[in-house]
C-alpha cells in the first residue's frame, strides 16, 4: 500500500512538473524558426546544425547524467508531495470534518437532558476529533471537575498536534524544494565549468548543463511558492477551527458541575 502511494506522489509530480514541458517545447520550435540563416540577396539558407531538440526540458532531464536524474526524481517527488499534502489538508482541516454539526446538536441535546451517558454514545457513534475531546471531558465526569478539565485539555493538546502535523508537512516540502534546485544549481555549474575545462567547449553540452542549472532552480521555487501560500492558509484556519473546538468543549462540560451520570 505504502509503495502504491510513492508511486502515485511521482506520477502526480511528474504531471505537475510537465504543464512545463508544452511551453517549452513552443519556445524551441519559435526559437528555430527565428534563427534561420539568409544570404546577401536575402533567400533562406538552410541550416546544416542539427538542434536535436537538445534545450528541451525532457531533454535536460535524461541527457545530465545519472546524478541529475536522481536530483529531477527527488524533485518530482517533492512535487507529488506537494500536491498529496495539499489535497489532504484541503480534505481534513475544515469545520465539518474537524466539528460535525450533526455531533454537536446531538450532544447539545443529551446535556441538556442531564444525559451524560448519552452524550458519551453520541461521541462514540461519530468518532473524530471533538468527538475524543468531548469523550475524554465525559469519561472523567465521575471524578470531578477539575479532572475533567485537565483531561479535556490533554486530548485538545493531542487533537491539535494531530491537526498540525498534517499542516506541518506543506512547510518541510516548501523548505526542501529550493533546496533541491539550488542542489541542482550546484550541481550544473559544476558540470558547465567542467566542460570549460577542457579546453575547446562543446557549446550545446554547455548550454544543457546551464540549463539543467536554471531548470532546476525554477522547479524548486515552482513548488516551493504554493507550499508556502497552502501553510499558511491552512494554518491559520486550523488556528480557528481548534479555538472553536476548545470554545464548544467548555461551554458542553460547564454543566457537568452539577450533572450525575444516569444509569441504564
Amino acid at each position: 500500500m505504502k509503495m502504491i502511494r510513492w508511486v502515485l506522489l511521482l506520477f502526480a509530480g511528474v504531471c505537475f512538473l510537465g504543464m512545463a514541458v508544452p511551453t517549452v517545447h513552443a519556445q524551441d520550435d519559435a526559437g528555430q524558426g527565428a534563427g534561420q540563416l539568409v544570404d546577401a540577396d536575402g533567400q533562406a539558407v538552410q541550416q546544416t546544425a542539427d538542434t536535436g531538440g537538445s534545450g528541451s526540458f525532457l531533454a535536460v532531464v535524461f541527457r545530465s547524467g545519472p546524478m541529475a536524474l536522481l536530483l529531477w526524481l527527488a524533485i518530482f517527488g517533492s512535487a507529488g508531495c506537494a500536491v498529496y499534502f495539499a489535497v489532504d489538508c484541503a480534505i481534513t482541516v475544515r469545520p465539518v470534518r474537524i466539528m460535525p454539526q450533526s455531533l454537536i446538536d446531538a450532544v447539545t441535546a443529551a446535556m441538556g437532558e442531564g444525559d451524560v451517558i448519552k452524550a458519551l454514545k453520541c461521541c462514540d457513534d461519530e468518532p473524530g476529533p471533538l468527538a475524543n475531546v468531548l469523550s475524554a471531558g465525559f469519561s472523567h465526569v465521575e471524578e470531578g471537575y477539575e479532572v475533567i478539565e485537565e483531561a479535556i485539555s490533554t486530548a485538545a493538546s493531542l487533537e491539535t498536534e494531530k491537526l498540525m502535523q498534517k499542516i506541518t508537512w506543506l512547510s518541510v516540502v516548501g523548505n526542501l524544494a529550493p533546496m533541491l534546485g539550488l542542489l541542482g544549481t550546484v550541481q550544473g555549474m559544476i558540470a558547465a565549468f567542467g566542460t570549460l575545462a577542457g579546453g575547446a567547449p562543446d557549446v550545446g553540452l554547455l548550454a544543457q548543463n546551464i540549463s539543467q542549472a536554471l531548470f532546476t532552480t525554477a522547479a524548486g521555487l515552482t513548488i516551493a511558492v504554493p507550499c508556502v501560500a497552502f501553510y499558511y492558509v491552512y494554518r491559520n484556519s486550523a488556528n480557528k477551527i481548534v479555538l472553536r473546538m476548545e470554545a464548544l468543549t467548555m461551554e458542553s462540560i460547564k454543566d457537568l458541575r452539577h450533572v450525575e451520570v444516569v444509569e441504564d
